[in-house]
């Protein structure tokens, strides 16, 4: 729609609790607040997105950016009030695209017969970084013929994850490191049994290699009382903005869409 690649990062930092923007199909429609710099009427980047909507086909996300002294309350909520950041990242990767998806039935490209398919496949050029999707601590950092270079963490007694085929480890990444959410653990690379290079992310619950595209997690618990209060306040006065804001629409191709979709204008 003509804005800038930042924006559209910035977005879906915001959203990427949500959305797995493989997803994103024709016709999504989405509105932002956020602030934009200047210098001599130039544009400089864009600072901060505060607050996100988005919607897909019935579905609707919205991300509310709440400021707090306290380090660890600063941060993306939903409209409840709850953190965002409390559960999973939809992909291991900002930029990529999905080559293989979890399948039972998948041929195997390498050992050329069918083999289930316990992960995905995320595809992205050498040295793409990749970002923990959850708090956790490594419990594997190693070498196998198949696997090559990988991680696997574990985030609690129910969730582990696995990030196969690494070109490389992030710096200190060892056995019984703590990392947190986003935290980039390896780069992209086609280490052991790989046709290319890409990241196969597994995820277990309770011992059991899943689907994690299919999953469904309960919420996190929202703000304490003491900070309900003020959220709201802030909630409200960003659903306004976005209420009054001309939607954007995803790969807009005819005239019709293109004369209907405003620019979005920032934090006043």
């Amino acid at each position: 729609n003509g804005m800038s690649l930042e924006l559209a990062s910035k977005m879906e930092d915001a959203l990427q609790w949500s959305i797995d923007f493989h997803r994103v199909q024709k016709g999504d429609r989405f509105k932002l607040v956020y602030d934009e710099k200047f210098v001599d009427g130039k544009s400089v980047g864009v600072s901060e997105v505060y607050a996100a909507y988005y919607k897909s086909g019935e579905d609707e996300f919205h991300a509310i950016y709440y400021d707090s002294e306290d380090i660890e309350k600063a941060g993306y909520y939903d409209l409840e009030g709850r953190p965002m950041n409390k559960g999973f990242l939809k992909s291991p990767l900002k930029s990529f695209r999905i080559s293989s998806s979890y399948n039972l039935r998948r041929f195997h490209p390498v050992l050329k017969r069918v083999k289930a398919h316990l992960g995905t496949d995320y595809a992205a050029p050498y040295g793409t970084p990749i970002h923990a999707v959850g708090n956790g601590v490594v419990v594997k950092a190693g070498y196998t013929k198949g696997n090559g270079r990988y991680v696997k963490i574990k985030h609690d007694d129910t969730y582990q994850t696995q990030y196969l085929h690494m070109q490389r480890f992030a710096k200190g990444m060892k056995v019984g490191k703590l990392v947190k959410q986003n935290e980039v653990i390896g780069y992209v690379g086609s280490t052991g049994l790989a046709t290319g290079p890409h990241v196969c992310f597994r995820f277990w619950k309770n011992g059991k290699q899943v689907n994690h595209r299919a999953l469904k997690f309960p919420p996190a618990q929202p703000l304490p009382e003491e900070d309900m209060a003020n959220f709201v306040s802030i909630r409200d006065g960003y659903l306004k903005q976005l209420e009054a804001l001309t939607f954007k629409t995803v790969a807009a191709t005819t005239v019709a869409e293109k004369e209907v979709s405003t620019t979005i204008v920032g934090n006043p």
